[in-house]
């Protein structure tokens, strides 16, 4: 890979976040170009074509940037998503669900360019529908999505692999009789991994299904390919695809997610109140578990700007044997009911005040696909800080939306 130089993004100092209303995700416009800079050069150079996954990153108001490097396609999981991407990414519908009903199959159909099927099944049951739209002259492409059973993800929630997993068609499986108006296979591994885990998985993914690439047009690599991450071995992942290429000669598709807003924004917000049992609390205007699932699913425990972690047991302790923290400690919790709506305990240098903010790190990447109206607290708005410094709020949300999702 030739030397990238990446554009200068905004400095964390320089943001007044006193000046962005609370509570709100803030997309930084220069760290997203940032990471379209490289994931552009990264098709480039490699010959792959790169699609944003929707389950990762939807963000529509910043699809127009997309474009620009040269992102034209998107990957859906559902209608609304396929309907989304059509509507406001205006390239290459990619469509994969574990299953599509009757109902929304139809619509599917008239929408995608390429559809991927999860099991065999599926793809007997609506193969007239396709055949028949081919026939009215849709240059629509069709692939299978297998299941190579190897994975080296550490959480069993977001491994597609695992054992008795749904998702994708196992060797075993697998059906060669049924490849007749096939044009390629997809699978789907990875979450948030390096290029070395990819090459590993696609030695797992040739061993199974190799025999069959020589039919095939592509071959999609999924998601999970966390190259914007600093330390990633994007020169390895651009080797890898080519190699893959030139072995098989079709053509290869990535779809990630995580890479496109990986560490482009945060989630602000403020102290509400500070109420004490033996520790002291600080109640927020966001919730964990409506605006921050993650937390929670994944689980992790996300950086607050300007923040630290409490002493690790067994350090700094007092005479009665609790440990000292230097500076103030404080639970961080949310506004919801639910007692776990909890994130942990941080260390701040100063005491908080009612009205401080608190800024939560990298919260654009799968934080607003997940969001919830839960409890009817307030969801934070959407808006973009831009390169000249200005606060664009594009979203924000009240009543209406809330009662939109109930009847």
């Amino acid at each position: 890979m030739t030397d990238l130089e990446l554009p200068a993004v905004t400095p964390v100092e320089a943001v007044n976040w006193a000046e962005i209303p609370s509570p709100a995700f803030v997309l930084d416009e220069s760290r997203l170009r940032r990471n379209l800079s490289l994931i552009s050069q990264v098709q480039r150079e490699s010959g792959a074509q790169i699609i944003v996954a929707f389950k990762g990153f939807a963000m529509w108001s910043t699809f127009p940037l997309l474009r620009e490097y040269g992102i034209t396609g998107a990957t859906a999981s559902s209608l609304n998503e396929a309907i989304l991407a059509r509507e406001e990414m205006r390239g290459e519908v990619h469509v994969y669900a574990p299953a599509y009903s009757d109902e929304d199959f139809p619509r599917i159909l008239e929408l995608a360019d390429h559809l991927i099927f999860n099991s065999f099944g599926q793809w007997e049951r609506f193969r007239p529908q396709v055949q028949a739209a081919r026939e009215q002259g849709r240059s629509l492409q069709v692939g299978i999505r297998v299941n190579h059973e190897y994975g080296e993800v550490e959480t069993d929630l977001y491994n597609p692999a695992g054992p008795f997993s749904r998702l994708g068609v196992t060797r075993r499986e697998f059906r060669e009789d049924l490849l007749d108006g096939v044009d390629g296979l997809h699978f789907h591994s990875l979450c948030e991994n390096d290029s070395s885990t990819l090459e590993r998985t696609l030695v797992a993914f040739e061993e199974k299904f190799g025999e069959f690439l020589g039919h095939m047009k592509w071959v999609n690599f999924g998601g999970g390919h966390l190259m914007t991450r600093a330390g990633y071995d994007i020169p390895r992942l651009i080797r890898v695809i080519r190699e893959f290429k030139a072995r098989h000669g079709v053509h290869v598709i990535l779809e990630p997610g995580s890479a496109f807003g990986w560490q482009t924004g945060w989630l602000v917000s403020s102290v509400l109140d500070v109420v004490h049992n033996v520790k002291d609390a600080a109640v927020l205007d966001v919730s964990v578990s409506a605006h921050m699932p993650d937390v929670l699913e994944m689980p992790y425990r996300p950086r607050i700007l300007g923040a630290g972690d409490p002493p690790e047991q067994g350090q700094h302790r007092s005479d009665d044997g609790t440990p000292v923290a230097a500076g103030h400690p404080y639970i961080i919790g949310g506004t919801t009911c639910l007692a776990g709506d909890v994130i942990g305990e941080y260390i701040f240098d100063q005491p908080l005040q009612i009205g401080d903010r608190i800024v939560f790190d990298d919260m654009i990447h799968y934080t607003m696909v997940k969001t919830t109206f839960f409890n009817g607290v307030k969801h934070p708005d959407i808006g973009i800080l831009r390169t000249d410094g200005r606060y664009d709020r594009v979203k924000s949300f009240g009543y209406k939306e809330f009662k939109a999702k109930l009847s």
